[in-house]
């Protein structure tokens, strides 16, 4: 009975969560346009056009560095926690995740093909912010009194804008508190039960106790855990599935050229999957781009700096390069190639009773889209499990997994940066604190496992904004100071500090 009444619950909340999510999106409440243009995508574009040009195209221009760079910053040449290289796997590891597989067919279920042409140009954008965030990450980073340098956006509001911005600060982390347990939690474990119960028939609630476990075991040993799982894990697993990307779009190289057609005719045609009107389809196609787009990438939302803050160097230039490859490695390369596939590759799906050709015409969602297509491009059976459905399924669960491990880092310093805003705050008190975030983590996991995706997924939506808005306003306000950081003047801008009784002793 009480499965019933919170089941009846989440789809009565579908709907209200849905408009303020399409509101915030698209510009849409009950499915009418309210105003004409979608809010949250022109101010994401916006400020990212702004950086863009104000740093000259550097993320651009300087990509041949950034990826000279990863080899040099497995090492690590200055204060920090981890070296570069394992800030940005890390990093990574809290931005290949749902997003890249099922988000990237959510996007074109919303809005057509068109909607990766969107996605496209938010991640580059997006390389230009995420400059911004990493490079700022280790200008203005904190120590505490036992010598850990932690970040973020909360410490380079503090220290780069001063103390009057103090209320910026925590709006921040209580919007990261909020996206950190939905999008970083909730769409992470509802996707890995998912897939556990498609792979292995395992029941959700179960597979989210198994999760939730293994999750435990390496939290428990903080950001240089994290790290190490994260520098090991991740580049194996987004090599592992470009190249099976790579061979299915190989076997199905004739069929690319009308891809890309598809993709650009749909960015500025009526003919995305919503229908409608000119107008309103491409709204819907920018929209799901940028939305999903951000979700994926998440430039902007100021989650990546928190990882980028404890990278291992003093040079703000060079983790800002790390910073922006992470957005370009996530969107340009990850997230085309599962488009790719979903738009490419021929199979026999269905919609509506009907044969069509390819997986985003069926009646197939989110991640059973990806892996439909992934199947028919790799149909051999193991254990009656096509082996592109076994694989992917398995890219999925590694990418949701360390999805999970960083994403708890990044509430664990929300919570605890509020926390030092209490009188009588210690580094003994924020250490037990951590413990207990860490517990909670796990038990959000076990109970997001089984919650309704659609309610979770627009709840991600509105999370996401509440990072976006604070941490945009904190990156417009320092623009001056990024410029100077990417010209290499590495004590760029004012620097606030003030001792206090409480952790850090001076910020």
């Amino acid at each position: 009975m009480a499965t019933g009444q919170a089941q009846s619950l989440g789809d009565r909340l579908v709907q209200p969560v849905t408009n303020v999510s399409d509101f915030i999106w698209a510009g849409l409440w009950n499915g009418e346009a309210v105003i004409p243009f979608p809010p949250l995508a022109i101010i994401l574009l916006g400020v990212g056009l702004w950086f863009m040009a104000g740093l000259r195209f550097y993320p651009i221009t300087r990509l041949g560095a950034a990826a000279k760079g990863l080899f040099a910053g497995r090492k690590g040449e200055g204060a920090g926690e981890i070296s570069p290289f394992a800030a940005l796997s890390t990093a990574l590891s809290g931005q290949v995740g749902t997003g890249n597989l099922a988000g990237v067919a959510t996007a074109i279920a919303l809005g057509g093909p068109g909607a990766i042409f969107w996605m496209w140009i938010t991640a580059l954008f997006g390389m230009a912010l995420a400059f911004a965030e990493g490079s700022l990450a280790i200008r203005y980073r904190e120590t505490t009194s036992d010598g850990v340098k932690r970040g973020g956006p909360m410490t380079y509001i503090m220290m780069g804008l001063g103390p009057k911005w103090t209320w910026l600060a925590v709006l921040f982390c209580l919007g990261t508190l909020f996206s950190a347990l939905v999008t970083g939690n909730s769409i992470q474990a509802n996707a890995v039960a998912d897939g556990l119960n498609e792979l292995f028939g395992i029941e959700e609630w179960l597979g989210g106790l198994i999760v939730a476990i293994l999750v435990f075991i390496v939290i428990i040993g903080g950001i240089k855990s994290i790290g190490r799982v994260a520098e090991s894990v991740v580049p194996f697993m987004a090599a592992a599935y470009l190249v099976m990307a790579v061979i299915a779009l190989a076997l199905n190289f004739g069929d690319l050229g009308e891809t890309f057609a598809l993709i650009f005719n749909g960015a500025f045609n009526p003919q995305s999957a919503v229908g409608g009107f000119t107008g309103a389809a491409i709204i819907m196609a920018i929209r799901a781009g940028v939305a999903r787009g951000l979700f994926s990438n998440e430039a902007g939302q100021g989650s990546t700096p928190i990882a980028h803050a404890v990278a291992q160097t003093d040079d703000p230039e060079q983790q800002g390069r790390m910073a922006m490859l992470g957005t370009f490695i996530d969107t340009i390369v990850i997230c085309t190639m599962t488009a790719l596939v979903i738009l490419t590759v021929r199979g026999d799906f269905t919609a509506g009773g009907e044969a069509v050709a390819h997986a985003w015409q069926s009646d197939r969602v989110g991640f059973e889209m990806t892996s439909g297509a992934f199947a028919a491009a790799f149909p051999f059976e193991v254990g009656s499990i096509p082996i592109g459905t076994l694989v992917a399924s398995i890219a999925l669960l590694l990418f949701v997994f360390t999805t999970l491990l960083t994403w708890s880092y990044y509430g664990e310093r929300a919570i605890t940066f509020l926390y030092d805003r209490l009188k009588g705050s210690t580094r003994e008190g924020e250490k037990k604190l951590h413990m207990v975030w860490r517990v909670l983590w796990c038990v959000v996991i076990f109970i997001g496992a089984a919650q309704p995706s659609e309610l979770v997924w627009r709840l991600g939506d509105i999370s996401n904004a509440t990072m976006v808005l604070p941490n945009l306003l904190a990156l417009a306000l320092l623009s001056g100071v990024v410029f100077k950081l990417a010209r290499g003047d590495r004590t760029a801008g004012k620097e606030f500090h003030e001792a206090t009784p409480e952790e850090p002793e001076e910020y």
